[in-house]
């Protein structure tokens, strides 16, 4: 035995400790999408209490992949595709982060929307965040598999997010017939524009998973 395989050994033990961590952190992170959607298309005022503390429990997995990526960084077995790896997962734990925090926004924002009568366009939004969420679920697949091909898949999903986007702000943006307050139609505007970057950052997780297998940014 060699006097680096032992270090390797552990390096190994550590780099799955840290997939199996970005993995259960995505978890949490995909449920917060679920609790979004009760909040803001079913009204559940309790989806959005379980959101705060969700977002506690996705703040800690965040701080401490963090601090178990940077300590990989400083073991001296490390090869290419071992740092294409850790470097990847770095930024993996901050797309989930912000998606976390787009959930937390979607639930205060359902608050402020309780008030009012059920928007019209609400339908097409809860089709905009259900993609969102199936976005989600695929990028944490195609990273438990380090399917390249899959999470590259996801960009398919993006560009019909995008169209719901597009589409829906059109219509909020152009109201005719708009009586009362605006902050509806404003709340919803955040909203959509919310769900694009949950899109984007799952998107974006897609592309690592794909970069960690390939070598190749896409």
């Amino acid at each position: 035995m060699t006097s680096t395989q032992p270090l390797r050994t552990e390096f190994e033990r550590q780099l799955l400790r840290v997939q199996r961590d970005l993995l259960r952190m995505g978890a949490l992170v995909e449920n917060s999408c679920v609790l979004a959607r009760d909040a803001l298309c079913d009204r559940n005022l309790d989806a959005v209490h379980r959101l705060e503390t969700q977002d506690k429990q996705v703040d800690r997995f965040y701080r401490q992949i963090e601090v178990d990526c940077i300590h990989l960084f400083t073991l001296q077995v490390l090869a290419d595709e071992d740092l294409r790896r850790v470097g990847a997962f770095i930024q993996m734990v901050r797309d989930l982060e912000r998606i976390g925090d787009y959930a937390k926004d979607l639930g205060e924002i359902s608050v402020k929307l309780f008030p009012y009568p059920v928007p019209p366009l609400m339908g097409q939004v809860q089709v905009m965040l259900d993609r969102c969420r199936s976005m989600v679920a695929m990028s944490l697949l195609a990273l438990s598999d380090l399917d390249a091909e899959s999470g590259l898949k996801i960009k398919e999903k993006d560009d019909l997010v995008d169209a719901d986007y597009d589409h829906l702000y059109t219509c909020l943006a152009h109201q005719s017939n708009l009586a009362g307050s605006v902050e509806p139609t404003v709340l919803l505007v955040l909203a959509i524009r919310y769900m694009e970057r949950i899109a984007d950052h799952a998107t974006n997780i897609g592309k690592r998973v794909a970069y960690i297998v390939t070598g190749e940014r896409s």
